[in-house]
């Protein structure tokens, strides 16, 4: 709540960089309404593919996991959870479907984001859809085993407080449009994290929230890539650009254009992804240029065999492979590993 006790200070006068970053956010997002006007089935196959990446990328990122295959049926609901990594992927998927279907209809209030902590743990008999009611810390996992507290949220008893404000300070200025809505978006989600109001499941809780009120704002990109795969792509920068905003937040002294910079290269690089994604299977030419398309304009240059295939479903396996090889022995490509672990790495763009 401490940024929206003082937003002109932080949401007003911005450098050009945020400014820039927001207009190219606006150019993607008019692109992608111009592709779903024209190509509306199209854009629907690349919706599973985004709910499964989506579903296991936000898990990942607080290592919850699954095999890649049990993800998938988990979060197609083709299968029924076996332990404890599997539930809390359903709890994920049950409230992802309810803002994909149903986004418009829930109003983003402090008690629908309580419902949604619940639903986030209804696999498991373990208390949820309350605040906490214990301390809890922020910590740094180091390789030796030692952990570091990166930051100490609010406390227990004044959560409720905390969250009651942030919720009234956010919903009056969300229908001011006097600053851009997804800075606001953004600002919200920063609070959110340092207050961590609940014992468990607070970044799954921040990613979820981000979801619908991207929905709200009129930004649809989530419903066809997964801005969840790119956080979870990039979490040292997202750790770090975290940590360089949080400093002075308790006493309202923090700078968020760390945090910024990195929320609107995610979006950023989403748009791009959608358009790369839906290029690629509207490809009329080929099945081998859909395949090289994607290897070209993929955002990273490392990838699997599975990365191809979600972008280019109507292509086998054996003719992604044949492509790969060839475009291996052009110098294009390398291959990194061997059996599931393997992966492709580009070598050059100017192909």
């Amino acid at each position: 709540m401490q940024t929206f006790r003082n937003l002109d200070e932080h949401l007003g006068l911005q450098p050009p960089s945020i400014v820039n970053a927001l207009a190219g956010i606006e150019a993607g997002r008019g692109r992608q309404e111009t592709f779903r006007k024209q190509n509306p089935m199209i854009l629907e196959t690349l919706h599973d593919v985004a709910v499964v990446q989506s579903v296991e990328a936000s898990n990942a990122i607080e290592n919850i996991r699954a095999p890649a295959k049990r993800v998938r049926e988990l979060a197609l609901e083709k299968t029924t959870p076996k332990n404890r990594s599997e539930a809390e992927i359903v709890g994920y998927r049950v409230v992802l479907n309810e803002i994909h279907t149903n986004s418009a209809n829930v109003p983003f209030k402090e008690s629908v984001v309580l419902q949604f902590h619940g639903w986030l743990y209804s696999q498991l008999n373990v208390p949820a859809g309350h605040y906490k009611i214990g301390e809890n810390e922020v910590t740094e996992s180091h390789s030796d085993g030692t952990a570091v507290v990166r930051f100490r949220p609010v406390k227990a008893a004044d959560t409720p407080r905390a969250m009651s404000e942030l919720f009234e300070r956010f919903e009056r200025t969300w229908h001011q449009f006097e600053y851009h809505r997804l800075l606001l978006l953004a600002a919200w989600v920063f609070d959110f994290l340092m207050i961590h109001p609940f014992q468990d499941g607070n970044g799954r809780m921040s990613r979820l929230a981000t979801s619908l009120l991207l929905y709200h704002a009129g930004y649809e990109v989530g419903r066809y890539v997964s801005w969840e795969k790119l956080i979870n792509e990039s979490r040292e920068t997202y750790y770090e650009a975290l940590a360089r905003s949080t400093v002075g937040w308790h006493e309202g002294k923090h700078d968020l254009r760390p945090w910024f910079e990195y929320f609107l290269g995610i979006m950023t690089a989403s748009y791009r992804d959608f358009e790369r994604r839906a290029e690629t299977v509207a490809t009329k030419g080929s099945k081998g240029e859909a395949v090289r398309r994607f290897v070209r304009t993929n955002v990273s240059n490392v990838f699997t065999i599975s990365d191809v295939r979600d972008v280019a479903p109507n292509v086998s396996d054996v003719h992604i492979g044949k492509v790969l090889r060839e475009l291996r022995d052009e110098g294009v490509i390398e291959l990194e590993g061997a059996g599931r672990g393997a992966r492709w790495r580009r070598l050059r763009d100017d192909f």
